[in-house]
């Protein structure tokens, strides 16, 4: 009796723990929405601040520049903040900062100004970055590790869906409300300084919403109760990782640089797709009809997400990762060299390939690192800033032509093949730690 007492226990401890973890993990899927969410609303926000400010696609580009840099200078304040004050507490001070970055864009849109709207930015992408540190070793290490990939897909899925849903939203809200947004495709016209005042003001509701959403948001997260992670997930002490270092391992070695250098690509893609489709020899859209057809670029992101997640449970992800990257090149050089509808939709499915890439990477890069694994975490987290290159592309379509600078995006999708056929091979792999 007492012997079968005690498994009862222990199966029950194990079923709540289950469950605990489920609902966890469904609330850190509302996270990834919203930063999603946010983040793909600078792609609508970038064709309309060109208009507003007239600026070159350099300066177009350097918007999204200063927000990946964010991530640079964040990431290890943040893994500091976790460690002082726990996941939870962090993960609201991130939407908070979120939401503070929100309302400043107000007073940007009214002045209106440019490097004020940098700022804003700025703030938007720290917030995004706390998060992005919490949240993605939490959903990697919450499970068995062979199933990391996978989890970590699904998870991601629901950030393709606010990403998929923020082009309708931005589309409808700002450039929808906006002169440069309506104008016809293909015009020339330069706006006059009260059209400019006029468009820069329609930015200003649905960063309200944003800011609105992001405190109910932060207030629902200080009163969940989340679980409390075991040393998976903590920064081990000293004497753990004596003699052990990050640079023992290959697949994070190389899988720093391979996030650094897929996030130009895909960055690379999204800003410039609205200004790419709306041209006369590709599809001769306005930048609000243009905004429809990165709602399809992004949603096919969220499908091969969920794809991804099924697939990788029998498929190595790896191997899965490698086929994402050779159908990406080949996609990227149909946009480059052809025009028309091919080169618009060629454009556009690139979202699908692109879809499984970082959340891949990741996994793939924090395998077998035991408990290196928040370190190494940071590190990658920290890679992101990769986006922050994209002005390289913005000079290239400056210098060479719109279309001639995804080339640029093409020799970025070989190395994440490199990366998926040797960088990603495990070496010195440490014992994997419990998530108590």
């Amino acid at each position: 009796m007492p012997i079968q007492t005690t498994n009862l226990s222990t199966g029950s401890a194990a079923s709540a723990r289950g469950s605990s973890y489920r609902s966890a993990l469904t609330l850190l899927a509302s996270l990834f929405f919203m930063w999603g969410f946010i983040t793909v609303i600078n792609n609508t926000l970038l064709p309309h601040l060109r208009s507003v400010f007239d600026l070159s696609y350099t300066q177009t580009t350097l918007i999204e520049s200063v927000w990946f840099i964010a991530y640079f200078f964040a990431s290890i304040p943040s893994a500091k903040l976790i460690e002082r004050v726990g996941y939870q507490r962090a993960m609201v001070f991130g939407l908070a900062l979120m939401a503070v970055g929100a309302l400043i864009m107000v007073p940007a849109a009214r002045l209106p100004s440019y490097g004020v709207t940098l700022f804003a930015l700025f703030v938007i992408a720290s917030g995004i970055t706390l998060l992005q540190v919490a949240a993605n070793p939490y959903v990697a290490v919450v499970g068995p590790p062979e199933t990391a990939s996978s989890r970590l897909n699904l998870v991601q899925a629901f950030n393709s869906a606010g990403a998929t849903l923020a082009p309708l939203f931005g589309g409808y809200l700002i450039l929808g409300r906006s002169t440069s947004g309506t104008a016809a495709a293909g015009s020339t016209s330069v706006l006059t300084q009260a059209e400019r005042i006029a468009d820069a003001q329609s930015v200003v509701l649905p960063y309200l919403i944003v800011a609105a959403v992001l405190v109910v948001l932060a207030i629902v997260i200080a009163r969940f109760p989340l679980p409390a992670m075991g040393t998976a997930t903590q920064r081990s002490a000293k004497e753990a990782r004596k003699g052990q270092s990050l640079w023992a391992h290959r697949n994070l070695v190389f899988g720093i640089p391979a996030i650094f250098i897929y996030l130009i690509a895909e960055i690379g893609v999204a800003n410039l797709f609205i200004n790419f489709v709306s041209q006369p020899q590709i599809g001769n859209l306005s930048h609000e009809q243009a905004s429809h057809y990165l709602f399809i670029l992004w949603g096919g992101m969220m499908v091969g997400r969920l794809i991804g997640s099924v697939v990788m449970r029998t498929i190595p992800a790896e191997r899965v990762l490698a086929f994402a990257s050779i159908g990406a090149c080949l996609v990227m050089l149909i946009a480059t060299f052809t025009t028309g509808h091919v080169a618009m939709w060629a454009l556009i499915s690139v979202g699908l390939f692109h879809s499984i890439m970082f959340p891949t990477i990741f996994t793939l890069g924090i395998r077998g690192l035991g408990p290196l694994t928040e370190e190494g975490s940071g590190l990658l987290i920290m890679a992101i800033a990769g986006g922050a290159l994209v002005i390289v592309q913005g000079w290239l379509a400056d210098t060479y032509g719109l279309q001639t600078s995804f080339l640029l995006t093409a020799a970025c999708e070989l190395y994440v093949l490199f990366y998926a056929l040797w960088g990603s091979r495990v070496t010195n792999a440490l014992p994997q730690q419990d998530v108590i």
